[in-house]
């Protein structure tokens, strides 16, 4: 059982973008609620001169800036201490995919560090002396962390108890076992022309859960075969 609530430190050049999206529905009734805290600092602060300066150029040559060694490492040590067990994530396009898997795994922590990249990158030396994680929402770039960063609290937060009130609604939800989530209905009965599958409206708790299986494999196979190659050999190997 969680002792204490979930926190978050967010590593940012934005802080005013925080929470943002956050404050909102169901993380910022959870916020409010003190299920989790979110810590937003500025990487500026940790700048060693007037102008705040976080980045320059490339070594080797190349086009925009990267984010320095120095700096960030004075705004990670700032944010979080070398007890601290939080995991600390870099958002930055070439990390490892963020997967539900993933998301339960942060949310049964005690919270996260989140550095959020800006420019070409960060120094390398960084993510190795201060045991960054990199983690990616996709493959696909954004202009920062920042968006990806909210994207990921929002998936761990409504995981943490007593933020959803329905547990079963988490049950059913895309990945919880290697598939699609079913689709969903309700009323009108008929919409253009188009019923709701009649036994959905049975009331045989047995066919609907076949039918919702059913569906979602359907789904599965014809969305994402990458998913679907995944969920039938751990159906073989369970099987075997």
């Amino acid at each position: 059982m969680r002792t204490q609530a979930f926190k978050a430190s967010v590593l940012t050049l934005f802080p005013e973008m925080f929470p943002g999206p956050l404050g909102a529905s169901l993380a910022g009734k959870a916020l409010a609620r003190k299920i989790w805290s979110l810590e937003v600092h500025d990487i500026r602060d940790s700048a060693y001169d007037r102008h705040r300066t976080v980045d320059d150029t490339p070594a080797g040559g190349g086009p925009g800036m990267v984010m320095r060694a120095d700096v960030l490492a004075a705004a990670i040590d700032r944010a979080s201490s070398p007890e601290d067990t939080r995991p600390r994530l870099l958002m930055s396009p070439r990390g490892e995919p963020l997967t539900q898997q993933l998301v339960k795994e942060f949310a049964a922590g005690p919270g996260l560090v989140i550095i959020c990249g800006r420019f070409e990158g960060v120094d390398e030396r960084v993510i190795a002396k201060r045991a960054l994680k990199e983690l990616s929402l996709g493959d696909f770039v954004l202009s920062g962390g920042e968006p990806a960063a909210i994207a990921l609290l929002d998936a761990v937060v409504r995981l943490l108890p007593g933020v959803m009130g329905d547990k079963a609604s988490a049950l059913e939800e895309s990945f919880e076992e290697g598939l699609l989530e079913h689709s969903h209905y309700t009323r009108p009965k008929s919409f253009e022309g188009e019923d709701i599958p009649e036994v959905l409206l049975s009331g045989d708790h047995k066919a609907i859960a076949r039918y919702k299986r059913e569906a979602a494999e359907a789904l599965t196979r014809s969305r994402r075969p990458d998913l679907w190659k995944a969920y039938e050999q751990a159906a073989k190997r369970r099987k075997d």
